[in-house]
């Protein structure tokens, strides 16, 4: 077999082993092989004969193994059906990232309930087991135990495994407590256009942290005698820079207060991550955060991360582009206030329960039934805002929203680069969307949805929003190469099948 061929099976044979929630020495028990054997099986290292493709995959009851062939998933999409009953929210994508990262600071055990089953946490197991850190699916694969080795081999990262998630960047914060000098890949992700890391340099130098970015890598050197001698004031309030500077202040020996931080939900569930390490923050919730550093983290600790509200956000729109009646149950309501607040303007039709507290016993809940409902554009532009304005996330949901609904919305995407251009593939399924610049889009409907076959975009929340499209357009539609859903969301189309969809999941053969 060629080279390539091999390392697309080891992929597909990895992602398997981590669906069904096993360790490669678990899988290398119910194949009578070693552990090391099953570690260059899934990197490619080494030839595999059918008669092992096919004990690998009845082992892992898993017939994409068995078949052989690692390609790129699609989705076939029926469209023009009703959804109804009830759905959850999962876990949320961002916080469970963050506590991931976080947990590189306790030398104790660590366990989260209900980790979001996601391409981008699996990315990030890869790269802890790569340096030592010991991660298992516990309790049938539902929660994840995180043991940190005393030591870290940093030299061996899985850097392929690195350069796909931008997360890894928050790395940073925790290592620069434990090594003097270590490297690190490029971030990567979605393709959203340039996004500086310069915020969190500014931030973490404050901690002593140097870094020269060289040959793909971030080389990082850290000088013990710096340290905060007066409030760091970020000069972006955003979430993966506070929680940057959040992950360096909680083992530095002495208070630190953060300025202009993302007061938004991930890092609210990073702050009672830290609480329950033992590390004091004060101002949870506002701009400003006093963190009580401990020099020595180790504890045992349990903890549960909050649902996620664009997962919400995409559930609801889900039901408002099918006009269908949809419960969305275990929604974190101070998260999407702004955005109902704006969907009551347009003429959504809905109502919800009395609020109810997430398993952290923080994050107020509630179940939120919509309706179908005749909308109209709203008034203002839809624009986000950091936490408590409109999420950055959510807005290209409204791409999708305001196609359906009378009249012209402008949709002004200023934070990131190009990813309002995307929004723009709701085109090709009949939307009436114009560009106005490489932030600005004006969207006109209502619209008559039609299917069509179109690859999926390179960002996350815009690939969903034409998923959503297609679930609306009478006839069949395909999604290609999927796998930037599969980062962000969890099992997403057996979930929308459950309550109505209609999407096949394949590959090609």
């Amino acid at each position: 077999m060629a080279d390539d061929y091999l390392v697309r099976i080891g992929k597909l044979i990895r992602d398997a082993r981590q669906h069904r929630g096993w360790t490669q020495s678990q899988l290398a028990e119910a194949l009578g092989t070693s552990q090391s054997a099953v570690n260059r099986i899934e990197r490619g290292n080494q030839n595999i004969s059918l008669e092992m493709i096919a004990r690998i995959g009845e082992a892992l009851d898993s017939e994409i193994v068995s078949l052989g062939y690692a390609g790129p998933m699609h989705l076939r999409v029926v469209g023009g059906r009703r959804l109804s009953g009830a759905i959850d929210v999962k876990t949320s994508k961002n916080a469970c990232v963050a506590l991931l990262c976080a947990s590189l600071l306790n030398e104790g055990r660590t366990v989260l309930r209900r980790v979001a089953r996601i391409e981008e946490v699996y990315r990030l197991l890869e790269v802890l087991g790569s340096i030592g850190v010991r991660t298992r699916w516990i309790n049938d694969g539902v929660d994840l135990e995180i043991v940190p080795s005393a030591e870290l081999n940093l030299a061996a990262i899985d850097a392929d495994a690195a350069r796909r998630t931008r997360s890894i960047i928050m790395f940073l914060g925790p290592l620069l407590h434990r090594v003097d000098q270590f490297k690190l890949p490029y971030a990567g992700g979605c393709d959203l256009g340039t996004r500086t890391i310069e915020p969190h340099m500014i931030a973490l130098r404050r901690f002593g942290l140097d870094i020269a970015a060289t040959e793909g890598l971030y080389h990082a050197r850290v000088d013990r005698e710096i340290s905060p001698d007066r409030p760091i004031v970020l000069t972006e309030r955003g979430d993966t820079v506070t929680e940057n500077a959040l992950l360096a202040a909680a083992r530095h020996d002495g208070i630190t207060v953060i300025r202009n931080a993302s007061s938004n939900y991930m890092v609210q569930d990073l702050c009672f991550f830290l609480e329950a390490l033992g590390v004091k923050v004060d101002g949870i919730g506002t701009t400003t955060l006093t963190v009580h550093g401990v020099p020595i983290i180790d504890v045992d600790v349990d903890y549960s991360p909050s649902e996620d509200p664009v997962e919400a956000m995409s559930l609801v729109a889900a039901a408002v582009v099918t006009e269908s009646e949809l419960t969305v149950r275990r929604v974190p309501i101070e998260f999407l206030e702004i955005e109902l607040a704006v969907l009551e303007e347009m003429g959504l039709d809905h109502d919800r329960t009395p609020e109810y507290f997430a398993d952290n016993g923080r994050t107020r809940l509630v179940d939120l039934t919509v309706r179908p409902s005749k909308l109209e554009a709203p008034i203002d532009k839809i624009h986000p805002m950091p936490f408590p304005g409109l999420n950055i996330d959510n807005v290209p949901f409204f791409a999708a929203i305001a196609a359906v609904a009378q009249g012209k919305t402008l949709i002004h995407d200023w934070v990131y680069d190009n990813r309002a251009i995307y929004l723009t593939d709701l085109n090709r399924l009949g939307g009436r969307l114009q560009l106005l610049d490489p932030h600005r889009v004006l969207v006109e409907g209502p619209t008559r949805w039609r299917a069509a076959e179109m690859m999926c975009p390179p960002a996350l929340r815009p690939a969903v929003v034409v998923l959503l499209a297609m679930m609306a357009a009478e006839g069949t539609s395909v999604l290609r190469n999927v796998y930037v859903i599969n980062r962000g969301y969890e099992d997403l189309a057996e979930r929308l099948n459950s309550i109505g969809a209609q999407i096949e999941t394949f590959r090609d053969i």
